[in-house]
Parts: C-alpha cells; structure tokens; sequence
C-alpha cells in the first residue's frame, strides 16, 4: 500500500466477479444489435446534418480571392482584379472590397478565360489527352484504419479542383465515402451490385446463344438477374456538392456482393467475374465522360477489391508507418500475387487449348504511400518501410495535422474546411500533405497518360505506313 493508502497494484488485480456479474446486465440477443443500428443511425444523421444544410444536404463552401490566386489559377491577385473589373460578364464573386468569395463553379468559368485569354505557358488547365479514356484510380490494402477512404477523397477533391472531372466508386458497403460525397443511397440496387449482376446476366446470355445453335435448353435468368439487365451504369451516377465529382454510392445490402457473386461463379464457371467492373466501366462511353474514375475499396481481398484492381490503371496502398502495418500490407502483396496470378494461370491453360493469346494484367503504377505520418516518432520505421518498397513507394508522406483529424471528426474533407476556421499558416500546412499526394499521383496519371498517347501514335503510323 501506498501512504495514501491506496493500491500500487494495476486495475485489472482484485476485480470482485459478483460484483462485475452485477454490472454486467441481462444477455444481449440479436434484437439489441437491431436497437443499436437504430440509434447509430439517427445519430449519424443528426451528426451529418451538424455539417451540411438545414435542409441535410452537403454545400460545397466557397474560395477566396486569395485561395483563388494561391491554388486554383495561378494569377497574381492584382490582374485578377483588373480581370474582373475589365470583363463585368465574368463572375465577379461575392463581398466587399478586394475580399472577394467564389463558387467552384465561378471559378470554372473564370479558369476558361484564362485559359482562352490569359498569359502563354501558364497552367490554367491540367492536361488531358483528347482520345484517351479516363484512368482508374483504386485504392486499396486490406488492412482497415490506414487511411484508405481519406486518401481516396482527398484524391478526388484534389483533381476536381485542380479542374478535372472525376467520378467516385464507393465499393465499401461500411459506406464512408459516401457520406464524405453525401450521397444517398436507399439499398444495394443504387450501388456498384446490378452492375456485376448485368455482367453476369449478359454472360448467360451469351451461353444461352451458343446453346441455342447447339440445340440446347437455355440457362435460366431469375428475377434479379433480369432486373439488372435494365440498369445502365448511368441510372447509378450521381451528383454530389462537388459541380465535377459524381458518385456511385454504396450502403451495407452491398456486402451481399461478396455472397452472390461466387454463387454465380459457381453456376457458370466461364464467367470471368473480375472482369464485371471493367465491362461496366466501359461500357456507354462513361470513360470518356470523365478524366478520372476513383475506386475506394473495403478493407478485405474480396470480390469487390478483386474487380476494382482488374479495372484500376493505377494502384495505391495506403499504410501507416507501423510494423503491423507494414507487415500486413507485405502479407497484402502476397495475396495479389497469389490471386492474379492464379488467375491468369487459370484462364491461359483454356486460352492456349483454343489457340488464343494468353492474358495477363498489368497496371501502369502501383504506388505504396505512408499516411497519418508523425516525424517526430515514425521516421526511421519509415525510412525502413522505404528501403523494403522501394520504387513501389511515393517519396511524400502523409503527415497528420490538426487540420486534417478536425475534418475527419466533420466528415468534412480538409479542402472543403474554411480557412478562416484555423490560423492560415495551419491550413497551408494542413492541406500541403495531401497537395504533395496530388502531385505525385497526378504525375503517375500523366505520365501513364503520355505513354498511352505515344502508343496510340506509333500505331496509327503503323497502319498508315500499312
């Protein structure tokens, strides 16, 4: 005993188990979990609507001249002024004096006069080939809590207002990114599910024609299957706060994917089910409607992680600089290895009995990235994660700042925070560490953009010389 009398032994010596029996309360049955989603749920939306509207939507705040001529358009204030004040047609914001405020979507218009009217060599727009389809974004580690939705919303945020269009996949059925987006998703026939099951259903289809020559009796389309048959990925999309991000939402019904789509694998085993995404991706032109297409993903090796990275061009795997993260996101890797390979395995043991050329996939980048970064504690573990990964690895690291845990607690992400909330100095730092991540995978998508436009010109050549 101490002299106050009290015990120097830890908490967890002496508990009384009457006592705790006492505490413990009745048995808890399934209904309570029931009760428990009920009041989570209320609280969510009384928690979201704290950030949104009063009519429970989310607004996309507006930009001041000073963010305007610091981030978006890169003006000097001053001829942004003279600009505005010499074209009375543009938009010319809100306020008084020289503290002007900006929609995203003034600011659009005036990045297209500048474009049109302003200095050579300056950067109004980023660069997108014309020709070329979107590039797909997923993001993804089946490891939870390493930041997987908060980078992949930040990705978006950062493209659309560095002025691309951008469409957001949420394959999460816990659906965050949807509430980050907020979006409204009533059950699974809102989310990415019909489109797996469209894939599915015009894969019997195409047997069923096949059989049919071949005198055969049809496979039979159920009522799910055949619902699905009518949805295009565009009754899916829709718009968010954002004026150039959409979304294709997801809630918790979507997790019956993980279910369904080995049953229908296991009915028809020449369905190439990791294939559904990209199909639906590409089909109706929907790639060349946007410049990017971002997939967030659930925190497991599943179907639905499995058909975002067949569809992806680029991968990302966000880990914290920890041990346990780096050993699962290694352990993550394996299982990549171990899944895709197999499956080409697999499908080039029947290509090559047809005659047919072998398939493999391939993306342009992959592209490990360290968030919540502390310098302070987790530097050398990094600089170690570093050494192992290599050129599988960005060079930034995502800090964590005060800025960004505050726009986590707001489902809020930090470019939809209002400066004027925090020290300025604080939110420059606070938005750099996902600024920096925009610059290393927006010159990931460049670059892959560039090589497939050289491709595509060394082919038309090839034909022309033909």
């Amino acid at each position: 005993m101490t002299s106050s009398g009290k015990s120097d032994l830890p908490p967890f010596f002496g508990l009384d188990p009457a006592k705790a029996a006492g505490q413990l309360g009745d048995p808890v049955d399934t209904a309570r979990f029931a009760k428990a989603a009920s009041f989570a749920a209320r609280g969510r939306d009384e928690l979201a609507r704290g950030g949104h509207a009063p009519d429970g939507r989310k607004r996309l705040r507006l930009f001041s001249t000073w963010e305007v001529c610091r981030y978006l358009i890169p003006v000097n204030p001053a001829h942004f002024r003279r600009v505005l004040k010499t074209h009375p047609d543009l938009p010319q914001g809100t306020g008084d004096g020289n503290s002007k405020w900006f929609s995203l979507e003034e600011v659009m218009r005036l990045r297209d006069h500048f474009a049109t009217e302003g200095a050579k060599g300056r950067e109004y727009r980023p660069w997108r080939p014309e020709g070329l389809d979107a590039k797909i974004v997923a993001v993804a580690n089946f490891k939870g809590g390493v930041g997987k939705t908060s980078t992949c919303a930040h990705l978006a945020m950062s493209a659309a207002l560095d002025g691309y269009k951008v469409l957001v996949i949420d394959l999460d059925s816990q659906g965050s990114m949807t509430s980050i987006m907020g979006g409204q998703v009533k059950d699974e026939w809102q989310t990415a599910f019909p489109l797996l099951a469209r894939d599915f259903a015009r894969h019997l289809q195409a047997e069923n024609r096949v059989r049919q020559n071949a005198g055969q009796p049809p496979l039979p389309l159920d009522e799910t299957l055949n619902e699905a048959l009518t949805v295009s990925p565009r009754n899916l999309i829709q718009s968010t706060h954002w004026p150039n991000i959409d979304l294709i939402g997801a809630q918790l019904n979507l997790y019956w994917s993980e279910f369904q789509v080995p049953v229908w694998r296991m009915q028809e085993r020449s369905w190439p089910l990791w294939d559904a995404l990209t199909n639906a991706l590409g089909s109706e032109d929907l790639l060349k409607d946007y410049d990017l297409v971002l997939l967030d993903t659930p925190p497991a090796l599943g179907y639905l992680t499995i058909n975002a990275l067949a569809a992806a061009d680029i991968l990302l795997i966000p880990l914290g600089a920890s041990f346990l993260e780096f050993d699962s996101t290694g352990r993550f890797f394996d299982m990549l290895y171990s899944t895709f390979a197999s499956i080409e395995d697999g499908e080039n043991r029947v290509r090559t009995r047809q005659g047919l050329p072998e398939m493999r996939f391939e993306w342009d980048a992959v592209r490990t990235l360290i968030t919540r970064f502390d310098a302070a504690q987790q530097t050398e573990l990094a600089n170690v994660i570093q050494a192992y990964f290599g050129d599988l690895m960005t060079t930034f690291r995502q800090d964590m700042t005060a800025m960004i845990g505050q726009a986590g607690e707001q489902v809020n992400g930090i470019y939809e925070a209002d400066y004027r909330e925090f020290n300025r100095d604080t939110y420059v730092r606070g938005r750099e560490t996902f600024d920096q991540t925009w610059a290393e995978v927006k010159e990931l998508i460049l670059g892959a953009w560039w090589r497939d436009q050289q491709m595509a010109q060394a082919e038309d050549d090839a034909m022309r010389e033909a």
